[in-house]
């Protein structure tokens, strides 16, 4: 079975930074694509920043310039650097993942539950 743990959120005024981590564990064979989203209030989920394994690391256009996404592949986990944090960055920040459990099967996308960021005004 194959877990995601979040951590690093909190509280933070305007202008600050904040760092998310996300480890991978239980039956892993290799991780095909890595993502941090976020959920506010009243709104969809959207895609923050994704790394996929040898690909190109895509960001979306709010965060791009103030935001880093980084994994450590040896430890099965991904970090979330945020800078200049905006009030319009509050929101429930997850990371996702496709994980490949064997070799030559297919990957299949798991959730962890999620950490709470709050940029203050």
């Amino acid at each position: 079975q194959v877990r995601l743990v979040e951590s690093g959120g909190g509280l933070v005024q305007t202008g600050g930074s904040l760092r998310l981590s996300c480890t991978v564990t239980g039956s892993i064979y290799s991780i095909c694509i890595v993502a941090w989203y976020r959920q506010a209030p009243g709104k969809q989920r959207e895609l923050v920043a994704s790394a996929p394994t040898g690909a190109r690391v895509i960001y979306a256009d709010p965060v791009k310039g103030r935001f880093t996404i980084s994994r450590d592949n040896a430890k099965n986990a991904v970090y979330l650097e945020m800078n200049s944090l905006k009030p319009e960055d509050t929101a429930v920040y997850s990371c996702g993942a496709d994980v490949r459990p064997s070799s030559g099967g297919k990957c299949y996308a798991y959730w962890g539950q999620g950490t709470q960021v709050t940029v203050s005004s």
